[in-house]
């Protein structure tokens, strides 16, 4: 069984019934193009910039809940952007867990 690109294989261990699903190695193609990935990290930025923008909304609207989404998935998308750029080799970006 594969969920979200990693893969499940059944085991029972004991007596009796119980089964218990065990995660495997994720399965990896290594095929992405650099270009695909400039495109992802185009594509990330843009989104965070449309977060940014629903953030600065939410604030003049008073909207709390809002805020603390928009902020929530903007900084979920700096982490993207960070690992992307450390992928393609720019200069000057740590590593993506520092």
């Amino acid at each position: 069984m594969v969920h979200a690109g990693v893969t499940f294989r059944r085991a029972t261990y004991g007596e009796g019934p119980a089964e218990v699903l065990m995660m495997t190695t994720p399965i990896r193609h290594y095929d992405r193009t650099w270009e695909e990935i400039e495109e992802m990290l185009e594509s990330a930025q843009q989104r965070k910039q449309k977060w940014k923008a629903w953030f600065d909304q939410c604030k003049s609207d008073g909207d709390r809940d809002g805020m603390m989404e928009a902020a929530r998935n903007s900084k979920a998308l700096d982490g993207v952007i960070k690992c992307l750029r450390w992928t393609l080799g720019e200069e000057g970006i740590s590593h993506p867990l520092d």
